[in-house]
């Protein structure tokens, strides 16, 4: 057996897998059972500094190739993680837990950022790059280097803690927001959110099959761009990145390691393979390593020659 520890930000981690925000990181039940199902770490769905509804039903689908979600972020506000999901968590908290947060604006960020700090996460997120959601509030932070700097620095004097910023590839030059971010005292990345939007139609109906009529395309689809924004990211910065994005097996999470990612963040992939999936890709990667003669999966993070 290899050995799969992995220090990320100064927070130890059993295992590469994390699970990304917005995949049942609702409650703390649902963050501990999947722990249970084998995963290193978990993320909080994006918490809002108030309640935020979201969009209406439909919302998400797949296909074997490629899955799309138009949520719309829906989240019941900070007061639902202050009075439930942290302190529940924290019981015997069995794996570090990652606090996604998101805001309306730059103001916004800083004094939730402040909040959550208090409920003792051990790495803050913060969700600049959602893609569903740009009707309502106009481009995602993620897509200018000088909104993506703002935000950093605007949470930055806010936490203490760990700090990574969740970028989208929705851009020409992934690198150049990233050191933005890390010129403001980011400590790593979360690469990358989802894809687009994107739009698909119901022929037999001729209308979008989504209620929001487009969304952010993840999936098994996603995974080359994801692998090519983390090794653009790791290049840029040499920080600690959390690759994410069309990885279902443990040779995906393997590839995107290799592109230098530290820790592996998966959410469609339970629509694939279910939550004890996280076991399965664990399994999987401790598999390769065997075969390939790693000891310590430290070897192999940003090793791809290119």
């Amino acid at each position: 057996m290899a050995n799969l520890e992995i220090n990320f930000c100064g927070v130890k981690f059993g295992n590469p897998t994390v699970l990304a925000s917005g995949v049942l990181g609702v409650t703390a039940a649902s963050l501990r059972n999947v722990v249970r199902n084998g995963a290193g770490g978990v993320t909080t769905k994006s918490i809002w500094l108030t309640e935020h509804p979201g969009h209406k039903n439909p919302t998400m689908f797949g296909t074997e190739h490629y899955f799309m979600n138009a949520v719309g972020l829906s989240d019941a506000g900070f007061e639902k993680a202050e009075t439930e999901t942290f302190p529940e968590y924290m019981k015997k908290k069995p794996a570090p837990i990652i606090a996604n947060i998101v805001a309306y604006k730059l103001a916004e960020f800083g004094v939730l950022a402040e909040k959550i700090d208090k409920l003792n996460p051990d790495i803050i997120e913060v969700n600049i790059s959602c893609p569903n959601v740009e009707d309502e509030f106009g481009k995602p932070f993620a897509c200018s280097v000088v909104d993506a700097a703002g935000v950093t620095k605007v949470v930055r004097a806010m936490t203490k803690k760990p700090l990574i910023v969740k970028l989208s590839p929705n851009v020409s030059n992934i690198g150049e927001i990233a050191k933005a971010c890390a010129s403001e005292g980011a400590d790593g990345f979360c690469a990358i959110n989802t894809v687009g939007p994107g739009l698909a139609i119901d022929i037999d109906l001729r209308m979008p099959i989504l209620a929001n009529k487009v969304g952010g395309v993840s999936g098994p689809a996603i995974k080359p761009i994801a692998v090519k924004c983390v090794h653009d990211v790791y290049k840029a910065t040499g920080l600690p990145i959390i690759g994410t994005g069309g990885v279902t097996t443990g040779r995906d999470a393997i590839e995107i390691m290799m592109a230098g990612a530290r820790l592996v963040g998966m959410g469609t992939m339970v629509y694939y393979r279910e939550v004890s999936g996280f076991k399965k890709v664990v399994k999987e990667m401790n598999e390769w390593c065997e075969a390939n003669g790693v000891k310590n999966i430290e070897e192999i993070i940003g090793c791809v020659k290119m």
